[in-house]
């Protein structure tokens, strides 16, 4: 089968589609011949060696922690009228193929009301965006400020926040992300890239803090009110959110973190949800880039210059 693998961490470029051997599936696995599998940020920032690779797998390594497929064969334990289902699926690693093992009790049947593409845009961001938004408790008459809010997970927390009551601004770099935000319900945008982007913003209840370093630090000055409270659930900088004691007790905001990672028998839960608040019309994924897998280096690159708006997915 074709798999996209690096045999280095590097730019975009060290991405190169191989022949591999066809995986097997084991014990309480499906083997799913992919149709599509999603892209994600945290993907690109292990094989550009920014953040370590979490289970220090050795390379080559193939990424892709999302895939949208068929069920094509089983493993010990799986019942075999499971062959020929379509399923949304999360494994740890091995997205970017042809053919990929999946955990039986992660691969999701695919709801028929849905496309592959909204499932995957779904799966682990609409998953991820809901859990924010459970964590961060907005209630009407919150000003919410969300960070990243052109991409996967941005675009629908601005929705969210919107249909919670919230006044939304999306913070974005470049207009066409701004834009976005605004017509998907952002009562204002602002490019945080910018100095002195917090005076065009004020004070804020609450922050969807996903980018780290610098821009954490200035949106943590942004929070007043009792109940001022910043959810973190990535570091898309690289850098992590650095707040110290000093910035820490004038403001006094709560700090909370987020992710899935620790909780993931929570993430079926959460991308169903997510997925027939899309299906009721209160929810739309932005499917942003669709290329095929042997473009995949050309995916990645569109992360690292920041023109990469919702949902990336390459086709198999």
């Amino acid at each position: 089968m074709r798999a996209v693998r690096y045999h280095e961490y590097g730019d975009p470029e060290v991405l190169r589609v191989e022949e591999v051997d066809d995986p097997t599936p084991g014990e309480g696995e499906v083997l799913v011949r992919a149709a599509a599998t999603g892209v994600n940020y945290f993907e690109v920032q292990v094989r550009a060696g920014v953040i370590p690779e979490p289970l220090d797998r050795p390379l080559p390594h193939t990424p892709g922690i999302e895939v949208a497929g068929t069920v094509v064969a089983v493993g010990p334990g799986v019942e075999l009228d499971r062959i020929g289902e379509r399923v949304a699926g999360t494994v740890g690693a091995g997205g970017y193929a042809e053919l990929v093992v999946v955990p039986a009790a992660a691969a999701v049947r695919l709801d028929d009301r849905l496309g592959a593409h909204q499932a995957l845009a779904l799966l682990g961001q609409g998953a991820t965006a809901l859990g924010v938004m459970e964590t961060a408790e907005i209630q009407p008459g919150d000003t919410v400020l969300v960070e990243a809010a052109g991409g996967g997970i941005g675009t629908l927390l601005v929705q969210l926040a919107k249909r919670a009551g919230a006044r939304v601004v999306a913070g974005a770099s470049g207009a066409a992300k701004r834009q976005l935000a605004a017509d998907l319900g952002a009562d204002a945008t602002v490019d945080y890239t910018k100095p002195g982007w917090t005076e065009e913003v004020g004070p804020v209840t609450v922050v969807l803090e996903t980018v780290g370093g610098q821009i954490a630090r200035d949106a943590y000055s942004l929070l007043t009110g009792p109940r001022a409270r910043m959810v973190i659930f990535g570091s898309a900088s690289g850098v992590p959110v650095d707040i110290t004691s000093q910035q820490l007790l004038p403001v006094g905001a709560s700090l909370i973190p987020f992710s899935l990672g620790y909780r993931p028998q929570r993430w079926p839960e959460l991308a169903r949800r997510a997925e027939e608040l899309t299906v009721r019309g209160e929810l739309r994924p932005v499917i942003g880039t669709v290329l095929p897998l042997a473009e995949a280096a050309a995916a990645h690159r569109a992360f690292e210059d920041r023109t990469a708006i919702g949902k990336t997915i390459l086709t198999v």
